[in-house]
């Protein structure tokens, strides 16, 4: 079997390269000349060096290609490079999309989020809801939006693809979470905000084991939502607090965190620089909550993830491995 992976050094992608190589695939990777390539250090990937939007590029690798993993995608919330997000996230997927199908490539399997149901406001649904939500929280959760709907349109069309829709997406080489879960371990993590604030929790070798499950049995234009679970911010510092013996970080209130962002999103505006809480954060923090089941997957693919309490465990004691040895 001969994959080709999009996003091929990024999180999600190079863990699902791993996987693939494992069970024996010949493996394409899709990164640029200016990416990191450290996460694919123990790997045979094949590297093709070029931009998601680059049809040539696309075109000469998906040559042969059995299946194509989309997992390419700026992402990132606050203040970003809107334009660049959208050429990234919703011209990539159409540029592949369109080679993919002119190449007659007999499955693609896209890294979607559950971000593209907009806010449920804490109801917990399946891939049958459909989105209420009539504006967009942020550029991400656009430009995501917008990609699906190609994914979709193209899917009608009697393509091959199907959407997995991870949660948030947990593993030890996790860019967003682990910097938090490293100053908490170091015992530098002293503040935090919005407790209430329910998670999504997918194992990233967990996801990675569905997108492949997808590939082999999931259905054109299917969706098939990858989450183990959820729970409150505080509930996941009790987690870490009992593994570790440290103490959860104090909860800063609700007002004076709204102020904080709403001053910081001025300043970082005026100063091109990223604060660490803007007024969007502050409202996934506090004014959005999505959350869903992933039942559809377990019934119909046969995942069978870790459990949210064995991947936050899992993340504390290896970390805490790393650091003794």
């Amino acid at each position: 079997m001969k994959s080709f992976v999009t996003g091929a050094n990024g999180f999600t992608g190079s863990h699902l390269v791993k996987a693939l190589e494992k069970r024996g695939d010949s493996v394409m990777g899709l990164v640029r000349k200016s990416s990191d390539l450290s996460r694919l250090a123990d790997t045979n990937v094949e590297l093709i060096y070029g931009d998601i939007t680059d049809r040539s590029t696309l075109q000469k690798a998906i040559q042969k290609v059995d299946t194509i993993f989309h997992t390419a995608a700026y992402v990132e919330l606050g203040l970003v490079d809107a334009a660049r997000m959208e050429q990234v996230n919703v011209e990539g997927t159409r540029s592949l999309l369109e080679v993919a199908q002119s190449a007659n490539v007999s499955k693609m399997v896209y890294c979607s989020t559950i971000g593209i149901f907009g806010d449920t406001q804490g109801k917990v649904i399946d891939e049958t809801f459909q989105r209420v939500q009539k504006n967009f929280s942020s550029a991400y959760d656009r430009t995501k939006y917008e990609a699906q709907q190609l994914v979709d349109r193209a899917a009608a069309q009697g393509f091959p693809v199907v959407s997995v829709m991870p949660s948030g997406i947990f593993g030890l080489d996790d860019p967003h979470f682990m910097p938090v879960l490293n100053s908490f371990l170091k015992g530098r993590l002293k503040v935090w905000a919005g407790g209430d604030r329910m998670t999504g929790v997918v194992h990233v070798d967990d996801l990675a084991e569905l997108m492949m499950l997808a590939a082999q049995k999931g259905k054109t234009g299917q969706y098939y939502i990858a989450s183990a679970g959820d729970l409150s911010t505080r509930e996941m510092f009790q987690i870490f607090s009992q593994e570790t013996g440290i103490s959860p970080p104090y909860e800063v209130p609700e007002l004076i965190v709204r102020v904080a962002g709403t001053v910081l999103d001025v300043i970082g505006r005026s100063l091109s620089w990223q604060p660490p809480i803007d007024r969007e954060r502050v409202h996934y923090v506090y004014d959005r909550c999505v959350r869903v089941t992933s039942d559809k997957a377990r019934r119909e693919l046969g995942w069978n993830p870790r459990s949210v309490e064995a991947t936050l465990k899992e993340l504390v004691a290896n970390r805490a491995s790393q650091t003794t040895q």
